[in-house]
């Protein structure tokens, strides 16, 4: 295989130059090389000492030549057609007849650019433009005709034309003519379907298969020429073996290999091609008018305007216009227009899916317009405008419009506006509208909750929004905001002791949950921590508590509670105050752990505003 792969390249390179070096039998007489030193003498004169050289005789009409005219000329080592094209500058022609070089004057030729062509069923319409191809300028009435189905028009003042023809099963040719101009015919063929097995007819196929072509990358590395092409022929594709590319267009296959899928494909800087059914290889790009199977590889860039079932490998990046179905990796990024089914992996950035379900990898980021069903791993964000379905890791965030059911991992936030059965977790803030699940931040969000909120802070719009007003052993008068839901909550803290003589000011915050036996009737249990200030700011002053008690609805909007509690009480001063603060917060009764903390038994009483 190694050895037939370096034949068909060595025959692809260096062929033609072993063309051009070998001698035939017969060797051309407009390629014999002359060397001449003319001053000031003849046409006639001239032309007999290039014949000598050459072994051959030049015919022509006796008075087309102006044999008297002196001219000087001086060449060396020059083919005598650049002699003849030199010497006549263009307004000559010249052919071969045996041993004779044939002179006669040369026609205006036309070049003749079709704009557009449209094939339907059995209507074929063809519009382009007629140009003087020597001065490039447009040629008004020129005529333009089919002789077979007896079509014709005449070029306007802008040298456009169009034509319509039906059942044009046998092709088109067109002749266009016009005086003093040298007639010119293009051929059009009908339209013929070369399909591998299993094609079905689509009226859609077309124009998917020129998605590529419409692309922003597709337009830069892609001639208007195949372009054209692929409008004159949307519905021929064939199959090849092999084929080989230098660039798009210098290929094995010519300007057809934008119409033929290849089982094997090798475009040394870059190449384009109907499609890939096996292995594709480009040192630069590879460019694919429809699906690629089995594996790509591309130094820079691959662009496929169809599917991808199997591998794809771009040093730089992957562009897919419609899906992947395997493995897609990038040292930069990929676009997948629909969906990929598999593992994805860029440096940089995965964009443009409409799904994911499979891996997913970014250095930086993530995008997917729709759902996500599997794992998501990015360096910054991942980003989805749908659901997710399992995994979601980023270093930053990780932001969702619609449901989670799974897990997200983020440095920084997770962010989703749907629903969440699963598990949140990140380093400052969960954000769920409706949290059914399991949220675990220094700050849980939710709009609705019936879920967990592990935090410092949880806040839910439609749950716990209670203040608590309540005393006990240590300060006689507290306040208390909770919020969260029954299964736990958040609970600020702030209290002082109302006296002279004996006062303390407290801040904290603590964590609860409610035991609910029925509308009325509850049991919380919570734990908390306190800073005391007594005077001096420098000595560290700490109450710990555990506590629980009975609640009660009196009322609606009222409930009031009582319970036990335990406390500890931590401090490096113990018993030492500034005048006018309490200096004994621990009461007599109390139990000592060392010289430093005691422990006590309490008892805590209030009501709870909602």
């Amino acid at each position: 295989m190694k050895a037939n792969l370096f034949l068909v390249l060595l025959a692809f390179f260096f062929v033609p130059t072993f063309a051009q070096h070998t001698s035939p039998v017969y060797r051309s007489n407009l390629l014999r090389n002359i060397s001449l030193n003319i001053n000031k003498e003849t046409l006639g004169s001239t032309l007999d000492r290039i014949s000598e050289q050459g072994g051959f005789h030049f015919s022509y009409a006796g008075d087309f030549l102006q044999k008297d005219s002196v001219i000087s000329l001086s060449v060396q080592n020059k083919t005598i057609r650049e002699v003849l094209e030199q010497l006549f500058q263009g307004n000559v022609d010249f052919k071969e007849s045996r041993n004779y070089i044939i002179l006669r004057p040369a026609s205006r030729r036309f070049s003749v650019v079709p704009e557009n062509i449209y094939t339907r069923k059995k209507l074929y319409e063809i519009e382009g433009y007629v140009y003087d191809e020597q001065s490039g300028k447009t040629v008004k009435d020129a005529s333009v005709y089919e002789k077979k189905l007896l079509r014709s028009t005449l070029t306007d003042k802008n040298g456009y034309f169009k034509l319509k023809f039906k059942k044009a099963e046998e092709g088109i040719v067109l002749t266009v003519s016009k005086n003093n101009f040298r007639d010119t015919s293009l051929q059009f063929l009908s339209v013929i379907t070369v399909s591998p097995p299993g094609y079905k007819e689509n009226d859609s196929d077309a124009g998917a298969s020129n998605q590529v072509e419409r692309s922003r990358f597709g337009r830069f590395l892609t001639s208007s020429r195949q372009r054209i092409q692929s409008l004159n022929i949307p519905d021929f594709i064939a199959n090849s073996p092999f084929q080989a590319s230098l660039l798009p267009g210098i290929s094995s296959h010519g300007m057809l290999s934008s119409q033929i899928v290849n089982k094997g494909s090798l475009n040394v800087w870059g190449g384009y091609t109907a499609g890939v059914d096996g292995v594709e290889i480009g040192g630069i790009f590879n460019v694919n008018k429809k699906d690629v199977r089995k594996l790509q590889v591309a130094g820079v860039l691959n662009i496929v305007g169809g599917s991808v079932k199997g591998v794809q490998a771009g040093g730089l990046a992957n562009v897919v216009l419609d899906s992947v179905e395997g493995v897609q990796a990038a040292g930069l990024a990929n676009t997948v227009k629909k969906a990929i089914s598999g593992v994805q992996a860029a440096g940089i950035v995965n964009a443009g899916l409409d799904r994911m379900d499979g891996v997913q990898a970014a250095g930086v980021a993530n995008f997917v317009r729709k759902s996500v069903r599997g794992t998501q791993v990015a360096g910054v964000a991942n980003i989805n405008g749908g659901s997710l379905s399992g995994l979601q890791v980023a270093g930053v965030a990780n932001l969702m419009r619609e449901s989670v059911r799974g897990t997200q991992v983020a440095g920084v936030a997770n962010i989703h506006g749907g629903s969440l059965r699963g598990s949140q977790i990140a380093g400052v803030l969960n954000y769920s509208k409706m949290m059914h699940g399991t949220q675990i931040g220094l700050i849980n969000v939710a709009d609705s909750s019936s879920g967990l909120g592990i935090g410092l802070l949880n806040l839910v719009r439609k749950g716990y929004h209670k203040i608590s007003i309540s005393s006990n052993e240590v300060l006689n008068s507290n306040i208390s905001i909770k919020t969260g839901n029954a299964k736990l909550y958040t609970i600020i803290i702030g209290g002082m002791n109302v006296s002279t003589s004996e006062k303390v000011y407290s801040a904290g915050i603590g964590w609860g949950h409610d035991f609910i036996f029925n509308p009325r009737l509850s049991l919380a249990a919570e734990v908390s921590t306190q800073f005391l200030y007594l005077g001096k700011p420098v000595n560290n002053h700490y109450l710990y508590k555990v506590q629980t008690h009975l609640q009660f609805m009196a009322t609606k909007g009222i409930t009031l509670f009582a319970g036990p509690s335990y406390s500890v009480y931590y401090s490096k001063a113990i018993g030492i105050a500034e005048d006018g603060y309490k200096s004994r917060i621990a009461p007599k009764y109390s139990r000592s752990f060392s010289t430093n903390a005691r422990g006590w038994i309490g008892w805590n009483i209030g009501l709870t505003l909602m």
